[in-house]
């Protein structure tokens, strides 16, 4: 298989890694927290926008192609922020197998 070019200066996006983990809640016995694991740098490309319904309400959906250097720890449901905007890792691959570049689908959120 060829090796990918990727243009290491189209990662010009600084985007936070972060995952999410359980916290104690003295209320409600433990709740959802983001944690920030890693700034990277990526290209963001938009991929499509549609509707998807859930419970019979439409809802708007954005898609973006995300594209960063290779990393171990990257895993689907992980997201992305750029300031307020959070993009949701639905999957990710490498195109070449080399290792150097990895491609994630990503949902934003909060549109």
């Amino acid at each position: 298989m060829p090796t990918l070019f990727i243009d290491p200066g189209k990662l010009a996006h600084e985007l936070q890694l972060e995952r999410a983990v359980l916290a104690d809640d003295v209320v409600n016995g433990s709740v959802e927290q983001w944690q920030e694991i890693a700034t990277v740098w990526a290209h963001i490309e938009p991929a499509g926008a549609g509707t998807v319904f859930y419970g019979g309400q439409g809802l708007a959906e954005t898609t973006h192609r995300i594209t960063l250097r290779g990393r171990d720890d990257l895993k689907s449901g992980m997201r992305l922020r750029k300031g307020t905007r959070i993009f949701r890792l639905v999957t990710i691959h490498d195109p070449d197998e080399t290792g150097r570049y990895l491609v994630c689908r990503a949902r934003e959120e909060g549109l």
